[in-house]
């Protein structure tokens, strides 16, 4: 792929302001500066920087964000700051996208991509992938309101039960808890009708994938090949 349509694929403006990046030689390859934007390169496992900032080539994005509290998975916010603000702006230009929203207030892995299908499967409620959630409780937890959990909860102006694949203790306040399903406030909408208050929420794992320890929040990182296999198993 010449060095143009490289730049272009990766977020980094259109095909002239590509080429203007080339021609102020502002890009190098391999620790060389390349003015030509008709080089040709092969993309794997292709590393280039724009002034000197580094930028590995994927041919799709494959993001995990640990999101922070005060943030909107949203690219037009309306009270918050966007998550996209904690992102380079070349995933804007992508077209990167979250796959399934946390809200404001919520805290932990958020995944983004670029990839239509990716998003669809992972939002979609046919590919039942389990969510881990660790919510913060106003009072203190007991078994009738984890059993509840697992029995499945009505929420207001559903007629179907919403129900945990499994619901635990890990203190008196906080409660680990396993869903499928992503509907709007699920999982403090399953605590307040279990007869609990949410106070705190945070996404621990998608599928067999978790939060890794040394994200810190706000920050993200690609997603590897085995992080992506490890999305679709079951944790």
């Amino acid at each position: 792929m010449n060095l143009e349509s490289i730049l272009f694929s990766q977020g980094f403006g259109t095909r002239r302001q590509c080429r203007g990046l080339i021609a102020g030689a502002r890009v190098a390859v391999a620790g060389e500066t390349c003015t030509d934007p008709l080089a040709v390169f092969d993309t794997a496992g292709l590393v280039f920087s724009v002034d000197g900032a580094p930028w590995p080539f994927h041919e799709r994005a494959y993001l995990a964000l640990n999101k922070p509290a005060g943030y909107e998975c949203s690219r037009d916010p309306q009270h918050h700051l966007s998550v996209f603000h904690l992102l380079p702006p070349q995933f804007a230009e992508r077209n990167v996208q979250c796959v399934g929203r946390l809200d404001q207030d919520t805290t932990g892995l958020l995944l983004l991509s670029d990839d239509g299908q990716f998003v669809h499967a992972f939002t979609s409620p046919r590919r039942k992938v389990p969510k881990i959630y660790v919510a913060t409780t106003r009072h203190p937890l007991d078994e009738t309101q984890l059993q509840a959990l697992r029995d499945g909860v009505l929420l207001h102006g559903e007629r179907v039960p919403s129900v945990a694949l499994a619901a635990s203790a890990r203190g008196e306040r906080e409660l680990e808890l396993s869903v499928l399903e992503g509907k709007y406030h699920q999982v403090k909408r399953m605590v307040a009708a279990a007869g609990n208050r949410v106070e705190a929420l945070h996404r621990e794992r998608i599928g067999g994938y978790a939060l890794p320890d040394d994200l810190a929040p706000g920050a993200w990182r690609w997603l590897d090949a085995a992080a992506l296999g490890a999305l679709s198993t079951p944790g």
